[in-house]
């Protein structure tokens, strides 16, 4: 006997059904072939009936068997549960030679020298990020301007390669920066010892030095220049590493779309991560100069992508980051480690934020929280705590139950849960609870947004 084997969610998709299930598997069905699944029928169709046994929609034989067969799939696509935190953000400062109108951090806090990391701080640090079971281990350098502090980076990078000897872990570096103070000293320490090099760039020269500004010149001519630059040397010394951007979409973007893409194709960025502004720090505060509704950048984000698929066409290889790592979830079913779009999130299980007064945070968003007043997401400290403290913590399995969407409300019925993600210090700032009414929340209108018009290009190819 044939019965169904879990619990599937749909939606009507441009007349027929889109269902998936827990294993991140999809079908197209006709009304016909929707109705047969839900009045289990479909075993008089063979063609429908071997469709959902493929996708593990309905079971037939041993149901002990299969359900494993099934389990074992559900613990790949949820294979970062078992890794370990791979993701150690270290803030070197909060300081910053920049004014940005959406940043939790500005120029006006250069004065506050004392907001910087110490050697001593940034050791403790190190050593509980190597306490980590994760055998591949990021230290991503942020501030402020993680810059303003470059000797403790260097230190960080020395003192974890020399650790590194005995461990054996497989370790990267990378560092997001404004490059303004990117001389040929640092320059050369960043490529000699391969970290990866990212900085923002909003778009072309006025939506840039709109979202950036920078008291003495262009801050858009000042990142260009440097850009050009570094991947110059990067090709002169044969190394394939290239700089990459990233982009914050503000009201001063959603004209720009085109602009904004074109300077990522003139400096050969084979890459470009259309962000929406998260409600936090200088952004919430000024939210009615700087925001939109979610209405506005799907609008915004939709031209963006139909811009690119014609480039595509055209022979310019550029790709939308949300886009590509949504379709390689959908279409390979693909492991993707992007914090923000796993379940639960990644906050202390996959990143942790180690800020310059040595307090640690749940991820940098809980850190920016902090700056602001509100501790919630505080999980320790470099001199008291050791790895498995934090990840024991009550802060850290609170995160997860918050954002496990398979159990949450709205989220456990939603089609595209096998997919997305939530972020319970966004909710939490928002409404001062971990749990949003999702469907009206900012941040599942913009998920919900692309992923139906991802689903738009993947239900064509379906059909050609």
């Amino acid at each position: 006997m044939i019965s169904k084997l879990n619990y599937f969610n749909f939606k009507n998709f441009k007349g027929k059904y889109l269902i998936t299930n827990d294993l991140g598997n999809y079908l197209f069905l006709s009304q016909q072939e929707f109705e047969k699944l839900c009045g289990r029928t479909y075993i008089e169709d063979k063609n429908l009936c071997d469709k959902l046994l493929k996708k593990y929609f309905v079971v037939d034989g041993n149901r002990e068997i299969v359900i494993n067969e099934a389990a074992n799939e559900l613990r790949n696509h949820k294979s970062y549960l078992f890794e370990g935190t791979q993701l150690h953000i270290f803030v070197l400062t909060t300081n910053c030679n920049q004014s940005c109108i959406y940043c939790q951090a500005s120029a006006s806090t250069l004065k506050n020298s004392n907001k910087i990391m110490s050697r001593e701080v940034a050791q403790k640090a190190v050593d509980i990020a190597l306490q980590s079971p994760s055998k591949n281990l990021s230290f991503e350098f942020q501030g402020g301007e993680p810059l303003m502090n470059f000797e403790v980076l260097k230190y960080i990078v020395e003192y974890v390669k020399e650790r590194n000897k005995t461990i054996k872990k497989e370790i990267s570096f990378n560092l997001v920066s404004n490059l303004i103070l990117a001389d040929d000293e640092i320059i050369e320490f960043l490529i000699s010892n391969d970290i990866n090099i990212a900085t923002s760039l909003d778009g072309n020269e006025y939506v840039h030095d709109k979202n950036r500004p920078y008291r003495k010149e262009s801050s858009f001519k000042i990142v260009k220049e440097k850009i050009n630059k570094i991947n110059n040397l990067y090709k002169e010394k044969n190394k394939k590493c290239r700089v990459q951007a990233i982009q914050t979409t503000t009201r001063f973007s959603l004209e720009n779309w085109k602009e904004i893409i074109d300077t990522y194709v003139d400096l050969s960025m084979e890459n470009i991560f259309i962000r929406p502004l998260t409600p936090l720090g200088n952004s919430k505060e000024h939210w009615n100069k700087v925001g939109y509704t979610p209405e506005e950048f799907l609008d915004f984000y939709r031209k963006c992508c139909n811009y690119i698929k014609n480039l595509n066409n055209r022979g310019i290889n550029i790709k939308e980051g949300h886009y590509s790592i949504f379709l390689s979830k959908i279409l390979k079913n693909d492991y993707i480690n992007y914090m923000e779009l796993r379940s639960p999130c990644g906050g202390t299980i996959g990143q942790m934020a180690y800020n310059y007064d040595g307090y640690i945070y749940t991820c940098d968003e809980g850190r920016m929280l902090a700056e602001r007043g509100n501790e919630s997401f505080k999980i320790g400290n470099v001199y008291k705590n050791d790895f498995n403290s934090l990840v024991n913590s009550k802060v850290c399995s609170t995160l997860c139950t918050a954002s496990c969407i398979e159990t949450l409300p709205a989220c456990s019925d939603c089609v595209y849960n096998p997919y997305c993600g939530v972020c319970p210090v966004y909710n939490y700032d928002k409404t001062g609870s971990l749990f949003d009414q999702m469907p009206g929340n900012y941040k599942c209108k913009i998920y919900k947004g692309i992923l139906d018009l991802i689903f738009e290009d993947v239900f064509l190819l379906s059909f050609l």
